[in-house]
């Protein structure tokens, strides 16, 4: 299984222009990829630097037709002028999509500092190595009191996915809204997070939770032990990022998930955003 991670900053290349054919073709250049995790997706934007307003959930998913496109909207307002406009994050998934799972995450007030809502899509996967629960997320940049609340209610979920994995529930499918659709226990939980390898609100999250759970490990790391992460944002875009490129991207597996880890590989040639494209192989 191949699952690419990619902040595509609503398809805003170091060039200034927005281009999601160029995105799906540097995707499609990293990988053949079975699961597509994309942050930074929008819709009635047209305010956002190159881009025009159209909704990028409908044209990915229009480029990717033999993909089960799952939406994720965080931020849902009035667009000026009539209409809606929506910000999140978008999963793609060339496996059979079972429960999905659109978590909207705490966003606790913090007026010292600009924020927005975000969100969290979980789906099961029904792979060739079994049921995977993925979920992709984009995690607050400016408030760490946001980011550290957040992170907590991730591991929350996670507690209770594994939790509902191991027990069998009541009902079949005649039971119509109260079906038993299978939750997956083993895990990858990636995305842009934010935060740097020697984050507090990493090993917050790497942290073990309880006896029961399956703890969350550092697909790199497993990869690529002893060896620093790679930078992933700020290789090419200097007006953005003047400083050194450094690291926010992430996938994270859980324990049980952690024999499966083939390789995690950042793509340091694309230009199509201020983030580098991750991708992680299983086997």
């Amino acid at each position: 299984m191949k699952l690419i991670t990619w902040n595509i900053q609503w398809g805003r290349g170091v060039d200034g222009h927005v281009d999601l054919d160029r995105i799906v073709a540097h995707a499609h250049r990293v990988a053949d990829f079975d699961v597509l995790c994309l942050q930074e997706v929008s819709a009635g934007y047209p305010e956002l630097p190159g881009c025009d307003g159209r909704d990028q959930f409908q044209a990915l998913s229009a480029r990717l037709p033999t993909y089960t496109a799952i939406a994720g909207v965080a931020t849902d307002t009035p667009r000026p002028g009539g209409g809606r406009r929506a910000f999140g994050n978008m999963m793609l998934s060339r496996w059979p999509v079972l429960q999905v799972f659109r978590h909207l995450l705490p966003w606790p007030a913090d007026p010292a500092v600009l924020s927005m809502q975000r969100v969290a899509i979980e789906a099961t996967l029904d792979t060739p190595l079994g049921l995977l629960r993925v979920t992709t997320t984009h995690l607050e940049y400016y408030s760490a009191l946001q980011r550290r609340a957040q992170v907590e209610r991730l591991r929350e979920l996670h507690r209770e996915a594994v939790g509902q994995a191991r027990v069998k529930r009541p009902g079949d499918a005649a039971d119509a809204a109260f079906a038993p659709v299978p939750r997956g226990a083993a895990a990858i939980f990636t995305g842009d997070c934010n935060f740097r390898p020697d984050a507090p609100e990493r090993a917050r999250l790497l942290a073990p939770i309880d006896d029961a759970t399956p703890p969350l490990r550092d697909a790199w790391e497993i990869a690529h032990p002893g060896q620093p992460h790679p930078p992933t944002v700020g290789l090419y875009d200097k007006e953005q990022w003047p400083g050194p490129p450094f690291t926010f991207d992430f996938v994270f597996v859980s324990e049980d998930l952690a024999p499966q880890v083939r390789n995690l590989h950042v793509d340091a040639e694309s230009d199509a955003s201020d983030h580098q494209p991750l991708l992680l192989e299983l086997g």
